[in-house]
C-alpha cells in the first residue's frame, strides 16, 4: 500500500498557511490548497482529506507533491492549463458574440449554451464563459414602453419637480389602485423552509375571489393611507379620496399623483374635485407607470405578503394586507425619488433613438 510522503511545516509556513485557510477574500482555489497543506501537515491521508475537503484523492496527492517540492510558493498560484491559446479563444470568443447577437436558430427564438455550441462545434462551456465575461443573457427580456403621452414633457416636469420640491404647506401623495388581487389558495400544503431546500408551494390553486386595494403613499414620510374594496370604478375612487381627506390634516394642501384611469378623471369626480379645493390632481404621463411612486410599494407588498401567501377566503385576504400595512405604518420608510428631468429626458431620447433605427432596419 502506497503510503503519501509525511509533510513537516516551519512556523512561518503554518502561520501563512493558516491565513489563507481562513481568509474570506482569499481565492477559492488557494483555501482549498492551504487547508490540503494543512491537514496533510497533520499526518492524514489523502483520501481522508479528500472527503473532508469534498474533492478527490489525486487533487490531494498532486498539491501535496507540489508543495513538497516547491516549498509554500509552489501552492499559491494555479498553473495555467493546457487548451486554445489566446488568439484562438478570442477569435472564438468573437464568433459567439457575433452569432448570440445577431442570428437566432431557426426553430427557436434565441440561443442556448447547447444549441449554439452544436452550431458552432465546440463546447457549451466555453459558450458560456463567453457569454458571463460578455454579459449577455439570451433566455432574459426586459419589457418597455415609450411614452406617446403629447404633454409627456409637462406631465414629467410637474410630477418630478413635486417629488424633488415639494410645496410648502402642503402633502403630496401618489395614490392608485391596485386591482383584482387573487385570494389564492395553494391545493396542497407547501415543505418549509430548511438548510439546503428551498420551500416548497404547489404550482396549481384554488380561487376564492377578488379585492382591490386603494393605497396613497405621503411622500414626505412614507406613510399609506389605503382601503380594500370590492370594485375599482369612479365610486369606489371617490371613497377613496373621502378616506385622504379624513386621514390627512386639513388645513394642508394635498396634490395627488395618479394614473390616467378613466375612473380618475370621471366627471363625478371632477365635480367632487371642485368642491374639495384643496385637493390638486397630478397624472403621470401615458405609459408611465414607473413615475408613480406608489407602484414602487405595490410591488414590495406583492413580493412580501400576497405572491407566496395561501388565503382561503377574501377576508383573509385582506387581515394579511391590512397587517402588511400597519406594520409599514408602524416605522415607516419613504421611497426617496432622485433622478432630475433632464436626465429621465436623456434616457427617453436615447430609447427613441435605438427605437427608430431598429424600425428602420
Amino acid at each position: 500500500m502506497r503510503v503519501a510522503p509525511a509533510i513537516t511545516l516551519t512556523e512561518k509556513d503554518r502561520k501563512t498557511l493558516e491565513s489563507w485557510s481562513r481568509g474570506r477574500s482569499t481565492p477559492a482555489g488557494l483555501v482549498q490548497r492551504a487547508r490540503i497543506v494543512l491537514l496533510a501537515a497533520g499526518g492524514r491521508a489523502n483520501i481522508d482529506i479528500a472527503d473532508e475537503l469534498g474533492t478527490d484523492r489525486q487533487t490531494v496527492g498532486r498539491w501535496r507533491t507540489r508543495f513538497l517540492r516547491e516549498g509554500i510558493e509552489g501552492i499559491r498560484k494555479d498553473r495555467p492549463r493546457a487548451g486554445r491559446t489566446r488568439r484562438k479563444r478570442q477569435a472564438a470568443a468573437e464568433t459567439i458574440i457575433a452569432k448570440t447577437t445577431r442570428e437566432k436558430p431557426p426553430n427557436a427564438t434565441h440561443w442556448s449554451t447547447r444549441t449554439l455550441a452544436a452550431e458552432l462545434g465546440i463546447n457549451a462551456t466555453l459558450v458560456h464563459r463567453v457569454w458571463k465575461d460578455a454579459g449577455l443573457k439570451p433566455h432574459l427580456t426586459r419589457t418597455f414602453k415609450l411614452s406617446n403621452d403629447p404633454q409627456f414633457v409637462e406631465k414629467l416636469v410637474d410630477v418630478v419637480g413635486l417629488y424633488l420640491d415639494p410645496p410648502e404647506h402642503a402633502l403630496v401623495l401618489s395614490a392608485d389602485e391596485k386591482s383584482q388581487v387573487q385570494a389564492l389558495d395553494r391545493t396542497q400544503p407547501g415543505l418549509p423552509l430548511k438548510r439546503g431546500r428551498a420551500g416548497t408551494m404547489t404550482h396549481d390553486y384554488k380561487r376564492h375571489g377578488t379585492t382591490t386595494l386603494f393605497a396613497a403613499m405621503e411622500m414626505a414620510e412614507g406613510k399609506i393611507i389605503s382601503r380594500c374594496m370590492n370594485r375599482h370604478r369612479h365610486q369606489e375612487w371617490i371613497k377613496f379620496l373621502k378616506l385622504i381627506d379624513e386621514q390627512t390634516p386639513p388645513d394642508l394642501d394635498l396634490h395627488v399623483i395618479a394614473d390616467n384611469y378613466a375612473a380618475h378623471k370621471h366627471p363625478k369626480v371632477k365635480s367632487w374635485l371642485a368642491r374639495h379645493p384643496r385637493f390638486h390632481m397630478h397624472f403621470i404621463p401615458t405609459s408611465s407607470s414607473w413615475l408613480n411612486l406608489i407602484e414602487r410599494f405595490f410591488r414590495e407588498i406583492t413580493v412580501k405578503q400576497i405572491r407566496r401567501g395561501s388565503f382561503t377566503s377574501v377576508p383573509q385576504l385582506i387581515d394579511a394586507i391590512t397587517a402588511f400595512i400597519q406594520a409599514h405604518n408602524a416605522d415607516p420608510q419613504p421611497f426617496v425619488w432622485t433622478a432630475g428631468v433632464q436626465e429621465i429626458l436623456d434616457k427617453v431620447r436615447r430609447a427613441r433613438a435605438t427605437l427608430d433605427k431598429m424600425e428602420s432596419v
